[in-house]
């Protein structure tokens, strides 16, 4: 595996390591370092390229230079939040279509404001590493098919959010579906 760290591969500090092979980009936003750390070396291990971003507003600065596969979305951060980055991302052409998680506390609000802008998966802090792993393999692998994203009531959306009877339950739950 070769490894390379830059933080000058774009205009504002990122991490990014490449992963010679990698099976997919994905850019990694929360405000918590560690938990960014956490998100990377998971990803990582799993062969999955990650770049970093410390908040909505950094995404948005460098996602069309990273053009990344799928996004994952802390709620609360500083300068721009979880739920109106996505909410941009939606609305812009270039990346209405990139598959997004929240990686978040997932409460009913977080849910279901995510769901109003399209976000397509959900998973709450603290998470299993596996869990993680599976839901952004399945993002990044409909990210890299391209085409417009699902939608409309009734879609499976991916991951787990808190309600169900053994802690979780599915997001479509969420939406009617």
């Amino acid at each position: 595996m070769e490894v390379g760290k830059s933080r000058t591969r774009w205009s504002v500090r990122t991490y990014s390591r490449v992963v010679s092979g990698a099976s997919g980009r994905v850019l990694v936003v929360d405000d918590n370092k560690v938990i960014r750390q956490l998100i990377r070396v998971n990803l990582e291990l799993e062969g999955i390229e990650v770049v970093t971003a410390a908040d909505g507003a950094e995404c948005l600065e460098v996602v069309h230079q990273v053009r990344p596969d799928a996004v994952t979305l802390d709620v609360v951060m500083p300068r721009l939040d979880g739920i109106r980055t996505a909410a941009r991302l939606r609305s812009d052409p270039r990346t209405r279509d990139l598959p997004l998680a929240i990686v978040s506390a997932c409460n009913p609000h977080e849910v279901e404001s995510g769901l109003e802008v399209g976000v397509d998966a959900f998973l709450a802090k603290p998470f299993e590493p596996a869990e993680l792993v599976d839901i952004v393999r399945q993002l990044v692998e409909r990210g890299q098919r391209g085409g417009p994203r699902p939608g409309g009531p009734g879609v499976d959306r991916l991951g787990r959010v808190p309600g169900g009877a053994d802690g979780s339950q599915r997001a479509a739950d969420h939406a009617g579906g």
